[in-house]
């Protein structure tokens, strides 16, 4: 092949591979919602992912009714430790705060 018409097909498949990455872009890669808007308390997630254990730090309550809930078998699956997690961490930040007289 000639030299010149060796570079005109390199160029025009490059040309090709990067028209085609940017149409195929949102489809291979879709764009990340940026969390912009701060919310004062967070919903809880609406997936059936569990919810982690800062979550349940921050609602205790809500933590104690899942404890109790894994107890009688009404609920299930990992938030039954990250809930009991959570207890125990706010627990002993309150006996922590009660020893030192903070």
């Amino acid at each position: 092949m000639l030299p010149g018409k060796t570079i005109i097909i390199v160029l025009v498949t490059l040309a090709i591979g990067f028209a085609g990455g940017f149409v195929l872009r949102p489809v291979i890669a879709p764009p990340q919602q940026a969390d912009t808007i701060a919310v004062a308390s967070p919903a809880p997630p609406v997936t059936g992912e569990a919810r982690g254990t800062q979550y349940f730090v921050a609602h205790i309550d809500e933590a104690r009714q899942v404890v109790a809930g894994c107890r009688d078998g009404s609920v299930r699956g990992e938030e039954c430790a990250t809930a009991e997690e959570a207890i125990i961490k706010v627990d002993a930040q309150e006996r922590r705060k009660r020893f030192l007289g903070n």
